[in-house]
C-alpha cells in the first residue's frame, strides 16, 4: 500500500534519545517518569489528574471499575454507544453492569443526543459512556444538558480524539473520567498505552490503587496512612502489600512513559496536522451528493482517520475495489455496530440499530496522519469520489 491508515508516530529523534536514557541503566519499571508523563498529560489536556496504564482499553476497563468500587453509582446500569470499540463496551459485560445500547445520529455517528434522552428517562442509568468516532466529538453542549438532567456520570473515550476540542476546550474535560490510547499509529504512540483523566481526586486516587493489584502504597504517604489508620493498620511491616480493593496489574512502565514524554514535545504539530488533514477531506466530501461525511460545527477534529458513509452495501464494495487499486489503506469504521458483534448478540439477541447498522453495512476510514499533505489528501479524495453508487 502506498497510503496508509496509520504511519510511525516514534521516530528516529524518539529512538535516539530512548537508547540515550537506556543507557543511563535506568529504573525501567513504574517509577518516576510514569508521575511525570502523568502530569505532563494533565497539563496538556487541561485536568487535574491523570493516571497511566498499559492500553487504551485497560483505561476503559479502569473507569468502569473505579465507578463500581467508588460506590457513587446509584445502580448498575449503564448507557453504551452502539458504534464503538469492542473494548468500550465490554468492560460493562466483564464488570457485571447492565448495558444499555443507544443508537448513532446521522451528523457526528456518535451517540444519538435525542435517543440518549428517552433511554435515561427510562432506565435511569448510573453511568453512560461516549465515544468520540474516530475522532469527532459528539454534541457536548446537549450532552452536558442530558446530564445534569439526569444525573448520570460521564466517560468520554477519547482514544480517537486526541487533541479534538469542542468550543475551544479540549475533549476529556466533559466528562467525570475520560481515556486515551498511545497505541501505535495512534496520534502519539507508547507502543501500547492508555490514560485516564479526570478533575475528581477521589476517583484518581482510587485508579492508582486498581492499576497496581488494589494496595495502597503507590498513593502518596500521607494518604496511604490515612487509608492504613482507617483499616486499623497500624504495624508497618506488612502495610506496602496490603490490597484495600480488588485491583489489576494494569501497570505502563517508565520505558513506555520515556517514549511519551518525548511523543508530548510534538503533540500540537500532530494534533494540527490531523486537523488541517481533516478539514481538507471535510470541505472535498461535503461537496459530494454520495457521501456523508460526520461532522460536528462546534468541534475542531484532529481525526485518527477520517471517514464517510457510502450509500450502500454496494457502494461500499466498489469504494473499496477502487482503493485497492490505488494503493490506498482502508478499512470498516471501528467495529461498526456492537450489537452485531458476537460478543454482545450471542448474549443480548438480535437488535435493530438503524443508524448504527448503516455505519456497519456502508461506512469506510481512509488515511489520516501527519505524514500526508494537501496532494495526497487530494489524490486519496478524487480517488473515492469517482465511485459513483
Amino acid at each position: 500500500m502506498k497510503y496508509l491508515l496509520a504511519e510511525k508516530t516514534i521516530d528516529e529523534a524518539d529512538i535516539e534519545d530512548l537508547i540515550g536514557w537506556l543507557r543511563t541503566n535506568p529504573w525501567l519499571t513504574q517509577g518516576p517518569l510514569v508521575r511525570q508523563f502523568e502530569e505532563g498529560w494533565a497539563r496538556w489536556v487541561g485536568v487535574k489528574r491523570a493516571v497511566f496504564v498499559n492500553s487504551g482499553s485497560s483505561a476503559n476497563l479502569l473507569m468502569y471499575a473505579v465507578l463500581d468500587v467508588s460506590k457513587r453509582l446509584p445502580n448498575r446500569k449503564v448507557i453504551v454507544p452502539a458504534v464503538a470499540w469492542a473494548t468500550t463496551v465490554a468492560p460493562a459485560i466483564q464488570l457485571g453492569f447492565e448495558p444499555i445500547m443507544c443508537d448513532s445520529e446521522p451528523e457526528t455517528f456518535g451517540m444519538d443526543m435525542d435517543e440518549l434522552d428517552k433511554l435515561c428517562a427510562q432506565h435511569k442509568p448510573g453511568a453512560v459512556i461516549a465515544v468520540h468516532v474516530l475522532g469527532t466529538p459528539v454534541r457536548l453542549d446537549r450532552m452536558a444538558e442530558l446530564k445534569k438532567k439526569h444525573g448520570f456520570f460521564l466517560m468520554e473515550d477519547a482514544c480517537a480524539a486526541c487533541g479534538s476540542t469542542y468550543e475551544g476546550k479540549k475533549v476529556g474535560n466533559f466528562g467525570d473520567l475520560a481515556s486515551f490510547s498511545f497505541f501505535y499509529g495512534h496520534h502519539l504512540s507508547t507502543m501500547e498505552g492508555g490514560m485516564i483523566v479526570t478533575n475528581d481526586d477521589q476517583l484518581a486516587d482510587l485508579m492508582v490503587q486498581l492499576r497496581a493489584h488494589g494496595w495502597g502504597k503507590d498513593l502518596p504517604p500521607e494518604k496511604e496512612a490515612k487509608l492504613a489508620a482507617e483499616q486499623g493498620l497500624l504495624e508497618s511491616f506488612n502495610r506496602p502489600f496490603t490490597f484495600y480493593i480488588p485491583g489489576y496489574n494494569v501497570r505502563a512502565t517508565d520505558l513506555q512513559a520515556r517514549i511519551g514524554l518525548s511523543q508530548l514535545k510534538k503533540a500540537d504539530h500532530v494534533v494540527s496536522r490531523r486537523a488541517e488533514n481533516h478539514r481538507q477531506y471535510l470541505t472535498r466530501f461535503k461537496a459530494s451528493q454520495h457521501y456523508n461525511v460526520p461532522e460536528n460545527p462546534k468541534a475542531v477534529t484532529s481525526s485518527i482517520s477520517f471517514c464517510a458513509l457510502a450509500s450502500s452495501v454496494e457502494h461500499r464494495i466498489k469504494v473499496g475495489a477502487a482503493l485497492k487499486a490505488a494503493g490506498i489503506e482502508h478499512r470498516p469504521v471501528g467495529g461498526g455496530n456492537m450489537s452485531r458483534q458476537p460478543f454482545w448478540s450471542n448474549l443480548y439477541g438480535k437488535q435493530v440499530f438503524p443508524m448504527a447498522d448503516r455505519v456497519h453495512d456502508a461506512c469506510f476510514q481512509i488515511p489520516n496522519h501527519p505524514g500526508l499533505v494537501a496532494k495526497d489528501i487530494d489524490f486519496i479524495s478524487d480517488v473515492v469520489l469517482a465511485v459513483k453508487p
